[in-house]
C-alpha cells in the first residue's frame, strides 16, 4: 500500500506542561497510591519529567518557581492545568484495553442466543468478511466504523489498545492510519488464518498471508512520527482451530525475526477447548499448540483464558505471557468465569484487561473493571473461603493500567505516574456535565479514606462522561470541556 501523509494528532508539538492537582495510580498488584496536591512535569517529548508528592504551593507561579528549583530548568512558556482546588477531579493512567476487535464494533449488544463458536459463524465472520474488499463502498464502512471505535476507546479514557482487525492487509492498515490521525496508541493486529471451515470464504491461503504480513509490518513501521513509535503491528494467529500448522509455525518464527508481540485466544470456552483438542492431537493441551509452535513469548497476550488447567498455566508461567481477563465477553457468551485472583497470586501470571468488542457489550475498560470485580464476587458465592478469590479496586485498576502495560511490552513507559514515563492519563470529574454519579457533602473530603470512597462510587456509577479529557503521550487528544487552557508567559 502507497504511504500517504497522515494529518494527525500524533504529530502535534507538546508544549512543557505542570500538572497540579491529585492523582491515583497502582505502582503495585495491592498497592493504590493516592498523590493529594501533587505537581507533575511533562517535557516536550511527552515524558514525565518529575513527580512531586509534597508540593506545597498553590499558585502558576509558585508552581514555576517550584519547577525551576526541582530541574534547575527554565522555559519561556508553559501550560499549566490546575485541578487541585477541585476535590471531584483527579489524574488515573490511561486505561489498556488488551484485547478488542475493532470490526466486530457493529456487533457490540448482539447475539446474545449464542454461545462462542454459533456467535463466530452466525455473526462475526460474516461481519469481517465486509472488510476484505477494496472497492470504495467497502473502504467507507471500514472507515466509519474503525473511527467510531478509536473515537469511542479514546473518550472512554483508553490511551492504548491491542485491536484484531480483519484479514484483509488494506483495510488493517487504514486502520492503523485512523489510530495515528486520533493520536492512540495502538497495536495493530492484521488477523491471520487459513483453515476457517466453519466460514470458508473468509480465510486467505498460506501464502497470502505472508504477504500480508510482511506489507503490513513494513507500512506501519513507516508511519509514525519521528523518534516516537505510537502504532506498532502485532501477529495475530486468531485461535487455533482456524490456523494449519504450517502457518502457526511461520508466524512465530515471524514474529521472532521482527521481534513482534503476539496477540490470540486460548481456553475461551469448553467447546473450543475440546475442538482444538481434536484438531491437535498430538499435543498435551491448548496451551502447548501455541508453545509447540513458537507462539508463546514475554510478549504474547492470551486472550480469556477462562478454564487452564495447572498444566497450560505453568506452561504460561514459564513463557511469561500475559492473559487478557474479558469478564464482560465471558458472562454474554456464557464462556465462564476466569479464576483472575488465583492465576495473580498463586500463579503469578500477569492478568490485564480487555473488552473484547465484541463479545464484550462495552467498548469502556470502566466498564470491564467494573465486571471483572463482580464477576471475582459470583466466583467468591461458590468458594469456602470468599476473600480468596474477590478481587479489590487496587487489583482490577493495577490490570487496566500497569497489567497492560506489561501485557504490550511497555512497562517502563506507560501504566503509572512515574519519572520518565509517558504522559498517557486521563482526568476524572466526579461532577462532570450529565456525570450520573450524586455526591454530597460530607462525602467530600481529600483525606485517603474519602478519596478511596470517591473512586469506588467513580467505578460503580460512573461512565464515560466522567472523563474530561485524556492525553497520550503527552498530547491532549480528548477534551470536552468548554474551557481554554491556561497559557503562561514566563
Amino acid at each position: 500500500m502507497q504511504h500517504h501523509k497522515v494529518h494527525a494528532k500524533a504529530m502535534a508539538a507538546i508544549p512543557y506542561t505542570l500538572y497540579h492537582g491529585t492523582f491515583i495510580h497502582t505502582p503495585e498488584l495491592d498497592r493504590l497510591e493516592i498523590m493529594n496536591n501533587a505537581l507533575i512535569g511533562v517535557n516536550q517529548k511527552g515524558e514525565i519529567d518529575f513527580v512531586s508528592s509534597e508540593y506545597a504551593g498553590g499558585s502558576q507561579e509558585e508552581a514555576i518557581m517550584f519547577f525551576e528549583q526541582k530541574t534547575g530548568e527554565s522555559h519561556s512558556q508553559f501550560k499549566y492545568v490546575d485541578t487541585s482546588k477541585d476535590p471531584l477531579k483527579f489524574f488515573l493512567p490511561g486505561f489498556i484495553d488488551t484485547h478488542i476487535h475493532a470490526s466486530q464494533y457493529p456487533n457490540a449488544g448482539i447475539g446474545l442466543e449464542s454461545s462462542l463458536l454459533d456467535w463466530l459463524t452466525d455473526y462475526t465472520f460474516p461481519m469481517e468478511d465486509q472488510f476484505t474488499d477494496t472497492n470504495s463502498a467497502k473502504i467507507e464502512l471500514a472507515k466509519k466504523v474503525y473511527s467510531k471505535v478509536i473515537d469511542r476507546t479514546l473518550r472512554s479514557g483508553t490511551t492504548c489498545a491491542s485491536y484484531f482487525t480483519t484479514t484483509d492487509p488494506h483495510t488493517s492498515n487504514i486502520f492503523a492510519d485512523l489510530c495515528l490521525k486520533a493520536g492512540q496508541r495502538s497495536f495493530v493486529g492484521k488477523v491471520c488464518m487459513d483453515h476457517n471451515e466453519t466460514y470458508p470464504s473468509y480465510e486467505e491461503s498460506f501464502e497470502e498471508c505472508q504477504d500480508s504480513m510482511s506489507s503490513m509490518v513494513k507500512y506501519i513501521s513507516s508511519i509514525n512520527p519521528h523518534n516516537e513509535t505510537l502504532v506498532r503491528p502485532i501477529v495475530t494467529p486468531r485461535f487455533a482451530p482456524v490456523c494449519s500448522r504450517k502457518l502457526l509455525k511461520w508466524l512465530g518464527s515471524f514474529a521472532s525475526e521482527h521481534n513482534l508481540p503476539i496477540q490470540t485466544h486460548i481456553g475461551e470456552n469448553k467447546n473450543e477447548i475440546k475442538l482444538v483438542a481434536d484438531l491437535f492431537p498430538e499435543c498435551d493441551n491448548y496451551a502447548s499448540v501455541y508453545s509447540d509452535h513458537d507462539l508463546l513469548t514475554n510478549t504474547t497476550i492470551l486472550a480469556h483464558a477462562v478454564h487452564l488447567t495447572k498444566a497450560e498455566r505453568s506452561l504460561i508461567k514459564k513463557h511469561s505471557c500475559s492473559v487478557s481477563h474479558c469478564p464482560t465477553s465471558n458472562s454474554f457468551l456464557t464462556s465462564g468465569e476466569a479464576p483472575v485472583k488465583q492465576y495473580l497470586h498463586e500463579d503469578k501470571i500477569n492478568v490485564s484487561l480487555g473488552t473484547d468488542v465484541s463479545g464484550g457489550f462495552d467498548s469502556s475498560i470502566l466498564t470491564i473493571i467494573r465486571q471483572a470485580i463482580l464477576v471475582s464476587h459470583h466466583l467468591a458465592m461458590k468458594s469456602n473461603d470468599e476473600t480468596d478469590v474477590k478481587l479489590t479496586i487496587p487489583e482490577a485498576i493495577f490490570m487496566a493500567t500497569k497489567a497492560g502495560a506489561k501485557a504490550v511490552g511497555l512497562e517502563h513507559q506507560i501504566g503509572t505516574f512515574e519519572k520518565g514515563k509517558r504522559w498517557d492519563a486521563q482526568l476524572i470529574d466526579l461532577n462532570s456535565p450529565n456525570s450520573i454519579i450524586d455526591i454530597f457533602d460530607w462525602q467530600i473530603k481529600k483525606d485517603r479514606k474519602s478519596m478511596s470512597d470517591l473512586l469506588g462510587k467513580w467505578i460503580f456509577s460512573g461512565d464515560d462522561r466522567n472523563c474530561i479529557k485524556v492525553w497520550c503521550n503527552g498530547r491532549l487528544v480528548v477534551d470536552k470541556t468548554v474551557d481554554e487552557w491556561v497559557f503562561i508567559k514566563h
